[in-house]
């Protein structure tokens, strides 16, 4: 019978705790760490292979290093839950991902332990090397390890940071934490006992003085050695491409084995000079056993039982907007072959595998590079392909100057679908899509559209397959649509034209994109106070409907725009018409609703948006108070107060 032992865990408070114990307390308490993390995130849902991953690596790094002096930079962010569990925040850890709880991801303002914030991915080693600048600046000395997970390696930024870190020769430790890949125990316990000898201070200095000894002979014999020399480290150990980047390559190193990874990060702690690159290896999901058997390891789960594995995700009562745009873009690729489809990395994210699978030949995932994946699609668009980018509103960011420069001013049509538009819920402020109204909305000739349900969306995607002579986008909501009826395939719709769903004559509610079913249920709301109420679907951003624009203002006292983006997006668009027009000196009321000026936190997608004032209620008081500014006489609204009133 195994012999019982006393919980470490609960005896942690912070990582200084660690630092005094042994490697076999140090597995001890990494195999109550994993059960700990598995056990909260059953609770929460959230990101769980990548955190399992990395519980030994973890466990080493706050047991060698000295943080939170030490600076620990996770990338991605999702790594870090067994990181926040050992950081005083276990307490916590099942508020994780929840409305006033715990972020998903590395935050700097919830934790001194946590150094740089880290959503998005492929921006720590630019981090660290930043700080490890200011450190060398200001002359302190802690040490700067950036954790960077293979995935993320495969962005442009990663290997910019490692350019710029290798010339610079500022000290700091970059793991690169490879989980797709696998080392036999014998290659594992060789290849550990390498990167000790590689990693040791001993061998370090006798590198150096050969290299002073060999500057003693002529250019030539010095340069082969050099040579000699790296080319056979890179035989060994496989890291002549991070030695050609100008780091000191140790690895790879099994990050399940504390018995060797802990010796290499001493050996490894307050080394004197230039960026270090230790490759560990990793398998992600690890001790979980539906985790291990699952395809994508449990990347990211709902909440689920911990022993069945069951997940508790809600049944859909319609399909998803992302299956209903892969449907779509299906039936168009169908009836034209030079349909084709990129994804930056997020096949399933975006519906693309459905795609890929009826479509193998024309789907293109060219990895986590949104700026690659942007130009690569304008130079198929050169040649008259039909190619759709299918990239998250708060990626394709990052491909920004390529929107700009290789499609919009070459004005080739490059077709977007803007997954994840609005506020996203439980991902919060780093990962909603509240910025593509505005940063699309300024380039001159896009055609930009938001579908207020599935069966719009079908249209939309028609749509911008049949637009050949510019760009496009169609952004539209995480989450399943309202469950109406879809026809076999969309039909493109008139640009530039929106459609008015309810007639009525006092306030009229203009929105673009999914608020449309609350403005319906702001409509019936102010019809129960006596408001008449006109509700219109403008479908497009830009250009946007003039007709439909003139015929509300000039028909309506009241005229209130929804959408769900920040300011500088669709309602600046009407705006900026109605002043050129001279109709807002007629004495209408406007009111943009947008979301407001500061980023919301992670809770459910409904507190979100009633938060944002983007809700029935929000709708109706905003109609309420512009009426009272209007003149317009305002029906008995006893027991009506405004947010926040009283």
């Amino acid at each position: 019978m195994a012999e019982s032992r006393t919980p470490l865990l609960d005896s942690l408070t912070l990582p200084g705790d660690l630092r005094s114990l042994s490697l076999a307390q140090l597995k001890q308490v990494a195999d109550e760490l994993r059960r700990e993390t598995i056990d909260a995130v059953s609770v929460t849902g959230g990101h769980l292979g990548a955190g399992l991953g990395v519980v030994e690596l973890t466990v080493a790094l706050h047991h060698v290093f000295d943080t939170p002096r030490d600076k620990l930079i996770w990338d991605v962010g999702h790594q870090a839950y067994p990181h926040k569990i050992l950081t005083g925040r276990r307490d916590r850890i099942r508020t994780l991902r929840q409305g006033g709880g715990l972020s998903g991801f590395t935050r700097r303002s919830e934790s001194e332990y946590d150094p740089f914030g880290a959503a998005h991915c492929s921006t720590s080693i630019s981090a660290g090397l930043g700080i490890a600048t200011a450190r060398d600046l200001k002359g302190d000395g802690f040490d700067v390890i950036a954790v960077i997970g293979d995935g993320s390696m495969s962005a442009g930024m990663a290997y910019e940071a490692m350019n710029n870190a290798g010339a610079s020769d500022s000290r700091m430790l970059v793991i690169l934490n490879d989980n797709d890949m696998s080392i036999a125990p014998a290659v594992g316990a060789m290849s550990a006992y390498l990167s000790q000898i590689v990693s040791s201070r001993s061998y370090c200095s006798l590198r150096e003085l050969a290299k002073q000894v060999a500057k003693r002979f002529p250019k030539s014999i010095e340069r082969t050695a050099q040579r000699a020399e790296e080319f056979a480290r890179g035989l060994v150990t496989g890291g002549t491409l991070f030695e050609e980047l100008g780091f000191f390559y140790v690895g790879p190193v099994d990050g399940h084995n504390l018995d060797h990874i802990v010796p290499i990060l001493e050996k490894l702690r307050g080394r004197r000079h230039g960026p270090v690159l230790l490759h560990v290896v990793t398998e992600k999901g690890r001790g979980h056993p539906f985790a291990e058997a699952s395809a994508d390891k449990y990347h990211a789960v709902a909440k689920f039982d911990v022993v069945t594995g069951a997940q508790a995700k809600p049944k859909a009562n319609a399909p998803s907007y992302t299956r209903v745009f892969a449907d779509s873009l299906i039936a168009e690729a169908e009836a034209d072959d030079r349909v084709v489809a990129v994804t930056a990395a997020m096949p399933a994210g975006t519906g693309l595998d459905r795609f890929a699978e009826r479509f193998p030949e024309r789907s293109f995932d060219v990895g986590i590079a949104e700026q690659h994946a942007v130009t690569f699609a304008a130079g198929m668009a050169a040649e008259g392909m039909k190619p759709f980018a299918a990239i998250y509103s708060t990626f394709l960011q990052r491909g920004y100057d390529q929107v700009v420069h290789d499609v919009a001013i070459q004005s080739l049509p490059v077709r977007f679908a803007i997954d994840r538009a609005g506020l996203v819920g439980a991902d919060g402020a780093t990962h909603a899509g509240s910025f593509d109204l505005a940063y699309l909305g300024c380039l001159p000739g896009f055609v930009i559209m938001a579908p207020s349900d599935e069966a719009e969306l079908m249209h939309m995607v028609a749509t911008a397959a049949a637009i050949d002579d510019r760009p496009s986008a169609v952004r539209y909501p995480r989450g399943e649509g309202i469950g109406i009826e879809l026809p076999a395939r969309g039909r493109p719709l008139e640009i530039g034209r929106g459609r008015v769903v309810r007639e009525g004559t006092t306030v009229a509610l203009l929105s673009l994109g999914s608020r449309l079913q609350e403005c319906l249920l702001a409509a019936d709301e102010l019809a129960a106070r006596g408001l008449s109420t006109t509700v219109a679907d403008a479908r497009f951003a830009k250009p946007i409907d003039t007709d439909l624009v003139r015929r509300l203002a000039t028909g309506h006292a009241v005229l209130i725009t929804v959408e769900e983006g920040s300011i500088g997006g669709f309602s600046s668009q009407v705006l900026h018409w109605l002043a050129t027009e001279g109709l807002l000196d007629r004495g209408l009321v406007v009111r943009p609703l947008v979301l407001p000026d500061r980023f919301i936190d992670h809770d459910k997608p409904e507190a979100q948006y009633a938060e944002a004032g983007l809700d029935a209620d929000g709708i109706v008081a905003t109609a309420i108070g512009a009426l009272m500014m209007s003149g317009e006489r305002v029906p008995d609204s006893a027991g009506f107060r405004l947010p926040g009133a009283g």
